[in-house]
Parts: structure tokens; C-alpha cells; sequence
């Protein structure tokens, strides 16, 4: 068990009047346990309490958790269901508020109801976000470490863009690369008219030139999530391209300039959104700024004009402001960034100029 981390979570539950936290196994459980159990459709659960903590396990998982963790365990057979060893695991924990995980299962969450009546529910977020938004060193190196591996899937999609390749054989080259790299990933690539579809799916379409190519690509390392997005272009880059991929990068900088700690969240997408909408193409961007990053790829914080959370040192999230124009195409450019007293650390070594494939 991470103690700082359960001490911190401990003050919030007292600070919140929470008397008790539920998390099933993802993110929010490894954030804490540093590891996280098999999800599967058996019931399995973290209690803690401001005194204590307990896990509900289902028995196939006992032995695994007994390795990780050195607390009281309560464990069921799959013939008799969880209600009984919840029901024991919950005489040792106050209950009369319980925080769930935010992703907990329905069926799940209808069993704790069904076990404590009257008690009321909130959601896990309300005690967590505030506490995952500041990365402690230990994540800030992974993150770091996440961010080298999607360096290496865009690079090794770049060299499978020629005119023919579908956008399936460059995410399938990006996958490669970032397997090589060590890392789980994702990969997004949007070729032409697509890329102005911000969440493409990709597609057997084949690249063509004289037209962008966008490379949306993730990776996970040590649990830590990395994201970013660069163009490549095949062919020498038209001037309408060139104009939107200089409006985009002149945004990504504003958006950086406004980044220090005090700074009011909400500043950061005004600036990114200010030099799009001087640009002429304010309608064009149609989403966030950026999105925290950390255990999940997207977690709070949201960059958002509404967003009046000040920025803090530790805080981690994308910039990626975007210009979509349905029939041409799309340039999205994303970073992912530290916050430090002295400003943002870029965790990418990637340059944003747009890669030309001749």
C-alpha cells in the first residue's frame, strides 16, 4: 500500500465527512495499491476508512492480492457469491456516507445498496481527482517514460506514409514501434477529408498525395498513459495547409504561455482559443483545450473556458487545440505538460513542424 497516498486520501474522506471509500479494480485502486486486481464481472472491492481498510476478493484472486497487499481480506467462492464476505468486510468500516468508484459496476453498486440501506452514496472523484491532478515524482518519471514510448510510435508511423499505405498499415507500424518500445498503446490515424473528424476510427482508406496525414498516438507505461498527436504531410505541403497548421501551432504556443501555477485553468483554452478564433476559425474548434493525464488517459483536470480551478504545481495534462474543416481536412497538434513553478515542461522530444513525406 502507498501509505502517503492513503493518508491523503484519508484527510479527504475526514475533510469530505465520508465515512467510507469503495473502489473496484482500474486506475483510482492502483493509484493506491500500486497494483489492480483482474476486472472481471465478480464483485471485488477496496474499502477504506479514516482507521482502516479492507478488500472484498473473490478467491481465484485471494493468493495474487495476498502478494501486494498486507491487510484483512475477505474472500467468496463463485458458487456462493459475494453478498455474505461483503457483509463481514463491512462490519469492520463506518458506513453511513460511502464514496464509490466512479466506474463501478452497476450490479455492483446495487449489491452495496442492497447491503447498506439508508446510506448514502457519492461519487469516489469528489475524494480522488484533487489528489491524482498533482503527480508526485514517481509519476511524473513514468509519465516521462510513457511520453518516449508514443515519440517512437509516431516516428514509426511516419515511415509507413507513402501514397498507397492505408491508415491501418500506419497505426499497425505505430503499434509495432511502441511494442518494441515496451508499452500498451493506442493509435488514431485520420488521412485527408478524415482528419477533420477529431475522433476518427481508423479505416482501411489509402493514403493519397497532396494531403495530410494525422497521428494520434498513446501509450501506457508502468500504469502511466502518454498522448500526443503530430501531421505529416505527403508532398510538399499546400499554403491553405501550411496557413491552418501555423494557426494551430501559434495556439498550442499561447496555451503554453498561459501555463504557471495561480493561473486560473480556464485561461489556458482562452488563450489557445483566442489566436483560432482571431484566425477566423473559431467555429472550427470543437473541443477542449486539453484533458488531465495521468494513471487514465483522460482525468481531470478539463481545460476548459469554464474550468476556474488554479493550476498547480504537479498538475499534468494535453494541449491540443485543433482546426477541423469537413471536406478538406484537419490539423490537431497536442502536447503533454508538467506544471513547474518556472511554467510548462514538454514531455515529448518531438518537434510540431509538419512532417513531409516527399
Amino acid at each position: 500500500m502507498r501509505e502517503d497516498r492513503l493518508e491523503r486520501v484519508r484527510g479527504r474522506l475526514s475533510e469530505l465527512g465520508i465515512d467510507l471509500l469503495v473502489l473496484p479494480p482500474g486506475e483510482d485502486f492502483f493509484y493506491l495499491a500500486g497494483f489492480s486486481p483482474m476486472r472481471d464481472e465478480r464483485a471485488c472491492f477496496m474499502l477504506v476508512s479514516s482507521e482502516r481498510i479492507a478488500l472484498l476478493v473473490p478467491r481465484l484472486n485471494a493468493d495474487q492480492v495476498a502478494r501486494h497487499l498486507d491487510v484483512p481480506v475477505f474472500t467468496y467462492d463463485d458458487a456462493e457469491g459475494p453478498a455474505g464476505a461483503l457483509r463481514d468486510a463491512l462490519r469492520v468500516v463506518p458506513q453511513a456516507v460511502v464514496a464509490v468508484g466512479d466506474d463501478l459496476r452497476a450490479d455492483h453498486l446495487l449489491l452495496l445498496q442492497e447491503e447498506l440501506p439508508g446510506t448514502r452514496f457519492v461519487v469516489a472523484s469528489t475524494v480522488l481527482a484533487p489528489l491524482r491532478m498533482r503527480k508526485d515524482p514517481d509519476e511524473l518519471d513514468a509519465l516521462r517514460r510513457s511520453a518516449a514510448t508514443a515519440d517512437a510510435g509516431v516516428l514509426g508511423a511516419v515511415q509507413a506514409c507513402w501514397p498507397g499505405a492505408t491508415e491501418r498499415d500506419v497505426a499497425t507500424r505505430a503499434a509495432q514501434a511502441i511494442h518494441r518500445a515496451g508499452a500498451a498503446l493506442f493509435t488514431l490515424v485520420a488521412s485527408g477529408p478524415h482528419s477533420a473528424f477529431p475522433h476518427h476510427e481508423t479505416t482501411d482508406r489509402a493514403l493519397q498525395r497532396g494531403e495530410p496525414v494525422l497521428l494520434d498516438v498513446g501509450a501506457r507505461v508502468d500504469g502511466y498513459c502518454s498522448d500526443i498527436t503530430r501531421m505529416v504531410f505527403l508532398g510538399e505541403p499546400t499554403a491553405r495547409y501550411r496557413e491552418i497548421h501555423g494557426v494551430v501551432e501559434e495556439a498550442v504556443r499561447a496555451a503554453h504561455g498561459a501555463i504557471r501555477p495561480g493561473v486560473p485553468i480556464a485561461e489556458v483554452d482562452r488563450a489557445a482559443r483566442r489566436v483560432i478564433a482571431q484566425a477566423g476559425y473559431a467555429d472550427r474548434f470543437v473541443h477542449r483545450t486539453g484533458h488531465g493525464l495521468g494513471l487514465s488517459p483522460h482525468e481531470p483536470p478539463s481545460v476548459t473556458h469554464t474550468n476556474l480551478l488554479p493550476l498547480e504545481e504537479g498538475m499534468v495534462f494535453t494541449v491540443e487545440p485543433g482546426i477541423y474543416l469537413p471536406g478538406e481536412f484537419g490539423v490537431r497538434l497536442e502536447e503533454v505538460v508538467v506544471v513547474h513553478a518556472h511554467g510548462p515542461e514538454i514531455l515529448s522530444r518531438l518537434p510540431r513542424d509538419p512532417i513531409v513525406v516527399p
